[in-house]
């Protein structure tokens, strides 16, 4: 009878487990599908980025910065930004794109006064949480370097020219 009664406890605390885990996942998916659904951009699939680069050089009117920008599947193309002048995109990436290593990436190189600077744009693995939680990457190129801002009011300093 006492092996009866413990392994009935056994049976019970399996059971409780099994209810746990149970629980847990229905949450998980409650929460997946409540984030889904409240922000419009993200969808189960993909997730959506705005990427804004600003000419924020001052007095430069006779030399524009000049900048192109390319994925590994696509050439977006170039252009010549005067001064206060962006290059603007918005991009989808797929969700857990960091997880299976497949590290989407947008690269621009900048060209300004004999200067050159190639630089990631957009990276999956280092901007998916940097660019959150409003999904911006907003670059100030000036003088002296290359300032990162999430919200369009703080930047700094991410690297210089050289």
């Amino acid at each position: 009878m006492y092996t009866t009664a413990k392994g009935a406890r056994l049976s019970d605390n399996k059971m409780k487990n099994g209810k746990i885990i149970l629980c847990l996942v229905a949450w998980a998916l409650v929460v997946i599908i409540l984030i889904t659904i409240r922000q419009p951009d993200c969808h189960f699939h993909s997730i959506k980025y705005d990427v804004r680069i600003v000419n924020g050089f001052t007095n430069n009117s006779s030399l524009p910065l000049v900048i192109w920008c390319a994925s590994k599947d696509s050439d977006m193309g170039g252009r010549a930004l005067q001064e206060g002048d962006d290059y603007s995109w918005s991009l989808e990436t797929k969700l857990f794109t960091w997880i299976i290593g497949d590290d989407e990436n947008i690269f621009c190189t900048m060209k300004w006064d004999g200067r050159r600077k190639k630089f990631d744009a957009f990276r999956v693995s280092r901007d998916s949480h940097r660019c959150s939680p409003l999904r911006l990457c907003l670059w100030l190129v000036k003088e002296d370097g290359f300032y990162f801002s999430n919200d369009g009011k703080n930047y700094f300093k991410d690297f210089s020219w050289t």
